[in-house]
Formats: structure tokens, C-alpha cells, sequence
């Protein structure tokens, strides 16, 4: 289901925002503190259209994907991250 709505919202920025590329990367597994969870690189002829469709693929992603994160502390606890 995750990747058929990524690709939606994929097809919806290009055709938004007319972009000449995109790369979007939401990891998989464990991640560290500080570490890289979401990667978005997006081109276009014009500047602001590329900050544009950068907001936009990442308020969608959190808003429409089913991505969960759970956070574990040092002490062995954890917590469910919510999507804001």
C-alpha cells in the first residue's frame, strides 16, 4: 500500500510542480538518533517550485503513508512516533 501511494504523490508533484527529477528515500529499519530517516531531492527549472514540491512530498508522505517509527531509549523503553 506505501509504495502505491508514494508513487501517487510522486506523479502528482511532477505534474504540480514540473520538475525534471525526484528521488525520494524513506528508511527501512533500525535508524540512529540523528540519523537519516527521509531524503527528498527534487530539480526544477525554477527555484521556488523545487522548495514548493519539496513541502509538498513530505507533508503527503506523513499525512498518507502507513509509516510508523518507534523510538527506543537507552533505558530499554520505547515509544510510537506519531506523523506531525
Amino acid at each position: 500500500m506505501a509504495n502505491a501511494e508514494m508513487q501517487k504523490i510522486r506523479e502528482e508533484a511532477f505534474a504540480r510542480f514540473g520538475l525534471t527529477c525526484m528521488h525520494v528515500y524513506h528508511s527501512l529499519g533500525a535508524v540512529s538518533a540523528g540519523g537519516i530517516c527521509l531524503f527528498v531531492f527534487v530539480s526544477s527549472p525554477h527555484r521556488q517550485a523545487a522548495f514548493d514540491a519539496c513541502r509538498y512530498i513530505v507533508e503527503n508522505i506523513k499525512e498518507r503513508l502507513p509509516v510508523f517509527g518507534k523510538e527506543i531509549f537507552a533505558d530499554g523503553g520505547h515509544q510510537w512516533k506519531e506523523n506531525r
